[in-house]
């Protein structure tokens, strides 16, 4: 792996930015007793932090792979650096108002910010749009590490297109007819009003479908493939079967097709209006189908198969 001190500068700097700012957050929920929209009014940007501290670092290491395209992929990453920056500034400016940041049509201003804020989500999404383009022309030497790079990247694009979803407005809120004078447009949960009752930690509804859960599930497709195969080379010299690359490129591929299925699930289940944690019988067959295909799949990836060999080249490099 590249040396950290090789990887996407302004990235790796946000995601430090972040890192002070998870800090401060945290500070905010024990000292700050606002509460909005039902939940403690530091928690968002506390959230908002720790997710673009893993997010930026991960594309930071990513764009040290690029074979080509190089300059692109710096400006590319540099501009999610600062259309990231630029949305919690938002983010943290309201919370000190004591004001709502997301969905906000109270006044102009909010209304301003609101807009601001959807431009710079517009706008990250495309510069992960161009890395991943980037990616997928990476000469990668490894092929069971440019799959679990390259369907991180996209299972991430997806996630992150749900959050466009959530600045519609609301099946609710067209019923109401006053989307010229309404002050918030949007929402987070599906059949309920956002801020009622919510899981601890995560704040996702209870009571109804929560459009956040696959934008999280999907967002971080991008750390979580490449640390299982990560996971798989260290475990490689105490399990024989994973000395083989071609074994640990079938579960990667088992893993990425897994992962899709249950971002697509909790997506569905969402946008049913059904809360994550009281699944109906569909939502448990559509599981009980997930794992069963992801339980075949791992069988045969670790079936051992005539001709099986480890290449010694390839095995240093990932070790290295």
């Amino acid at each position: 792996m590249p040396h950290w001190r090789t990887w996407h500068r302004p990235l790796v700097l946000f995601a430090a930015a972040m890192a002070v700012l998870t800090v401060v957050s945290g500070v905010g929920l024990l000292v700050d007793d606002r509460v909005l929209a039902g939940s403690a009014i530091w928690f968002k940007p506390f959230k908002f932090a720790v997710s673009f501290v893993v997010y930026a670092l991960a594309l930071a290491w990513m764009l040290t792979l690029l074979t080509r395209g190089r300059r692109t992929g710096w400006w590319a990453g540099t501009v999610v650096a600062l259309t990231g920056l630029v949305e919690m500034a938002i983010i943290v400016g309201q919370v000190v108002r004591g004001k709502r940041s997301h969905f906000n049509n109270a006044t102009p201003f909010d209304a301003s910010l609101f807009a601001a804020m959807g431009a710079t989500v517009v706008i990250l999404w495309a510069g992960t749009l161009v890395i991943a383009i980037l990616l997928l022309r990476a000469r990668i030497a490894d092929r069971a590490s440019a799959w679990a790079i390259r369907s991180g990247v996209f299972l991430a694009l997806v996630g992150a297109g749900f959050g466009f979803l959530m600045t519609q407005p609301s099946k609710e809120q067209r019923a109401a007819g006053n989307l010229d004078t309404a002050d918030v447009i949007g929402a987070h949960a599906v059949g309920v009003p956002d801020g009622g009752p919510s899981m601890p930690l995560t704040g996702w509804s209870t009571t109804g479908g929560d459009l956040r859960i696959p934008h999280f599930v999907g967002m971080h497709a991008l750390q979580l493939l490449p640390l299982f195969l990560l996971a798989l080379v260290a475990l490689a010299p105490r399990l024989a079967r994973l000395r083989d690359p071609r074994v640990r490129l079938r579960l990667v591929r088992v893993a990425s097709g897994a992962y899709a299925a249950v971002t697509a699930l909790v997506a569905w289940q969402a946008l049913r209006g059904q809360a994550l944690i009281h699944p109906d019988g569909a939502t448990l067959t559509a599981t009980a189908l997930v794992l069963a295909a992801t339980a075949a799949g791992t069988y045969g990836a670790l079936r051992p198969r005539s001709g099986a060999y480890t290449s010694p080249a390839v095995e240093k490099e990932l070790v290295s």
